[in-house]
C-alpha cells in the first residue's frame, strides 16, 4: 500500500531510490534555476523570463504549474484585471536551499569561470525563506 506522502503531487515514485525521486522532482535543466531565482528574490512570471539562461516561456510557464503542482511553490494573486501572481516557495520548497548552495560550492570548486555568488546566498537558511 502506498502512504500519503508518496501519493504528493499526484504521482506516485518510479523507484524507491531517493535519488531516483528527487531528480524526478528537479532534476532538469530549468527547475532549479527557478527556485534559485526564487531564493533570490524573483516573485513574478516577467522578472523569473528575464533571468540571463532565457527560458522560454513555455517551458517557465510548465515549470511554476509543476512546481505548483508538487506543492514547492505557491502562486498568490498581486493584481486582479487582468489577473497576475507572484510565486512564493513553500517550506517544502525553501528546504531546496541547501542543495542549491551545495551546488554552487560544488561548481564554484570543480567549473571555472562562474559568476561571484553573494556571500548573502551562503547566509540563507531555509527558515529565512519560510518567514514570507
Amino acid at each position: 500500500m502506498v502512504d500519503d506522502d508518496a501519493k504528493a503531487g499526484g504521482r506516485l515514485p518510479r523507484s524507491g531510490c531517493p535519488v531516483a525521486n528527487a531528480l524526478d522532482t528537479f532534476g532538469d535543466r530549468w527547475t532549479l534555476i527557478v527556485i534559485r531565482d526564487l531564493v533570490m528574490g524573483k516573485r513574478r512570471y516577467g522578472e523569473l523570463q528575464k533571468s540571463p539562461e532565457n527560458i522560454p516561456s513555455n517551458i517557465l510557464a510548465d515549470r511554476l504549474r509543476q512546481l505548483e503542482r508538487l506543492e514547492v511553490i505557491r502562486r498568490v494573486p498581486y493584481q486582479e484585471r487582468p489577473r497576475r501572481y507572484e510565486y512564493l516557495l513553500t517550506e517544502k520548497g525553501a528546504d531546496l536551499l541547501p542543495i542549491l548552495q551545495a551546488v554552487t560550492r560544488w561548481s564554484g570548486r570543480h567549473i571555472p569561470g562562474g559568476w561571484q555568488v553573494p556571500e548573502r546566498f551562503f547566509a540563507l537558511t531555509p527558515d529565512d525563506l519560510k518567514r514570507e
